[in-house]
């Protein structure tokens, strides 16, 4: 048994270090070792009661799960250590007697003598009193056990017998914590056929869960830590959003537990169980994953729309790491290793620098015009450990352009022209042209960009009465093409030049799929396809969705030829999702005609319009004669009321149906 456990033992030469600088009396008496079920405590202790036998020092052994957690029972067991001086204590398994820590720090451990050792080992890290002590300062160690290193990870699983070809599977799958290491190694060498697809199957998953995490107090202690697996990061927020019930309560229980760690965005748990959780629940409940899925998405959406402009790229970061299993642009990266800055006055030579070295002096040229014409769309990307600039980007927002502006930028005239000639900007709405500058090393596939893709992301999503935006890419690979294809960005077939560089222009038409249907889209996932959630919507000019309103009031009987009108593929349907389009066109014409008898000097039009569509009238005369008004003071009234239908709707095509007219 010794030696299997040394050959299974790799890694923790700091912990190591630790308990030898103790052991030979230049350290602490007390280490405290915690850490989450399975990372390798017990394992650690075993190595120490080794190295303590190789020092010719005594050892002793307790262990929390198998006694009862009293003062004297637990006393009876570590009484050696009380009368030798060179006795080592190891408690294992702690968190079976937490309660007893109290008595342990205050009652016991002082009687130790001095030169013996304490190792105790337990999941939950040591109650705040022991720092508050100032007795405990010198005497207590605390040692936080995390995942091996990625050398260790890998020595563990050669060790294990583990086939060439499923190493990497495994170690994707567990990472560096020991005990989902070996399990999922002792199922891979029996599973030796599976290659690079293997994954845990039920029965590894279900033993993890039991050892990592253990019983649950109730379904909604389960749920909370459901959702904590499912999203980047929980706040007690979100934890309201889903679970309206207790969610104060839940959140100060998830906070405690030893495989959630906290940090300045909120709770996460370790990567092992949050991989363990969701597979567990994906194929225990499917049903049940997807309601929690689309509630949490929800939440998170509605964030990235409110969120400050300092909170936006998080709150886009959260929303896409729900995706990260279908191809989504969901790496969360460390945020602390870049951050983001507006541009201010001083920094406009920055600008110009990066953008030379980036691009050239053409490209710069043009940073430099937007940043006199729109210094308020552009963002300033650092290291955040030495400050160094590295990266631009700009969000030009653009409602009509002079001559000027068209001639300084390539670019952004391409992207006029191209929306001109394709669906004009109607009246009030604009068009968004994203640009970047970059220095080579931190082009591609790195932290910094995607804090840049975060934010117009970001600003897509927020964006109000938006027709277009267009990315330039500069020498775009054929992955970046196809990412931005499956997420309704296609290239135009014109290719702007500045300088001796060609760009290429990525465009997406906002009111045709407006920002819940993309984020449908990035649900349904890559393999779906655009459109494969929903139609592309039509846009007509303000003349077009007029003659179409008249029309559909005319055929407001006919179910069938309400159908086909070009009004049920408009946000004004779109809007009432879950509904038949002809079903919801004709409803939607019907209320806005009751509406007008709410303002009274509306209710000539809503008479004329009742009595004419909604009542169905054979003939206007006959209309004129049941409403006992002459046919040219009907016919007024018609006219004028037909035409406040086609503003109001209009308003609603333009603005949503809850904007105030």
């Amino acid at each position: 048994m010794q030696a299997a456990r040394e050959l299974a033992f790799v890694g923790r030469e700091e912990e190591l270090a630790v308990f030898h600088a103790a052991l030979y009396g230049g350290g602490s008496s007390v280490l405290y070792v915690h850490g989450p079920g399975g990372i390798g405590k017990s394992a650690l202790l075993w190595r120490f009661a080794h190295e303590a036998a190789v020092a010719g020092r005594p050892v002793f052994m307790v262990d929390g799960r198998m006694l009862e957690p009293s003062p004297a029972t637990s006393e009876a067991e570590a009484e050696p250590v009380l009368r030798d001086a060179d006795a080592v204590l190891l408690v294992d398994s702690f968190e079976r007697m937490q309660g007893l820590e109290g008595w342990l720090r205050e009652r016991f451990l002082p009687r130790v003598p001095m030169g013996a050792l304490v190792v105790i080992a337990g999941r939950n890290p040591p109650d705040v009193r022991w720092q508050a002590d100032p007795g405990w300062a010198g005497a207590l160690e605390v040692l936080p056990l995390r995942d091996l290193r990625a050398k260790d990870a890998q020595a563990l699983v050669d060790s294990s017998g583990v086939p060439a070809e499923l190493r990497e599977p495994l170690l994707a799958f567990a990472g560096g914590h020991p005990l989902a290491l070996l399990l999922g190694a002792a199922v891979a060498v029996k599973d030796g056929e599976a290659g690079r697809r293997w994954m845990p199957n039920q029965d590894v998953v279900a033993t993890l869960l039991d050892q990592l995490v253990g019983e649950l107090p109730s379904a909604a202690h389960r749920h909370a830590l459901e959702i904590c697996a499912h999203t980047y990061m929980t706040t007690e927020d979100l934890l309201r959003a889903v679970l309206p019930e207790d969610a104060g309560m839940l959140f100060r229980w998830l906070r405690r537990l030893p495989f959630v760690e906290s940090s300045s965005l909120g709770l996460f748990p370790h990567d092992v169980v949050r991989e363990l959780l969701e597979a567990d629940l994906r194929w225990r409940d499917p049903e049940g994953y997807a309601v929690m899925h689309d509630r949490v998405h929800a939440h998170l959406a509605d964030r990235v729309r409110t969120a400050s402009e300092v909170d936006v790229l998080g709150a886009v970061a959260a929303l896409l790491y729900l995706h990260r299993g279908n191809g989504a642009p969901a790496d969360c990266h460390d945020e602390g290793e870049f951050h983001e800055e507006v541009l201010r006055e001083e920094d406009v030579g920055t600008l110009l620098r990066v953008a030379t070295a980036a691009e050239g002096a053409a490209s710069a040229g043009c940073a430099a015009f937007w940043a006199e014409r729109q210094p308020e769309a552009f963002r300033l990307y650092r290291r955040t450990e030495t400050g160094e600039p590295v990266a631009f980007s700009a969000w030009l927002r653009l409602a009509e352009l002079d001559e000027e502006e068209l001639t300084a930028d390539p670019i952004v005239a391409m992207a006029w022209a191209h929306a001109r000639a394709t669906t004009p900007l109607r009246a009030g709405e604009h068009l968004a042209v994203s640009r970047l500058w970059a220095l080579p090393p931190y082009r591609g596939n790195s932290p910094v960009m995607d804090l840049i893709q975060w934010r117009v992301i970001g600003n897509c999503l927020r964006a109000e009465r938006m027709a277009w935006s267009y990315i330039e890419i500069r020498h775009p690979n054929q992955a970046w093409v196809e990412h931005l294809r499956q997420y309704g960005m296609r290239a135009i077939s014109e290719q702007p030049r500045l300088g001796d560089d060609a760009y290429t222009l990525f465009v997406h038409d906002w009111r045709a799929v407006p920002a819940q249907a993309w984020l449908e889209l990035l649900v349904a996932g890559p393999t779906g396809g655009p459109g494969a959630a929903t139609a592309k919507l039509a846009v007509l000019s303000q003349a077009e969705f007029a003659e179409a309103v008249r029309k559909a009031l005319r055929q407001l009987s006919r179910l069938d030829a309400l159908a086909a009108s070009p009004l049920t593929r408009t946000r004004l349907i779109a809007e009432r999702a879950g509904q038949d389009p002809a079903t919801a066109l004709g409803d939607v014409l019907r209320q806005v005609i009751e509406d007008l008898r709410e303002d009274p000097r509306s209710i000539k039009f809503h008479r004329a319009l009742s009595v004419t569509f909604l009542r169905g009238a054979p003939t206007q005369e006959l209309a004129a004669e049941r409403l006992g008004l002459p046919f040219t003071t009907y016919r007024r009234h018609l006219t004028a009321g037909i035409e406040r239908v086609c503003a109001d709707l209009w308003h609603r095509e333009l603005y949503g149906a809850n904007a105030p007219t």
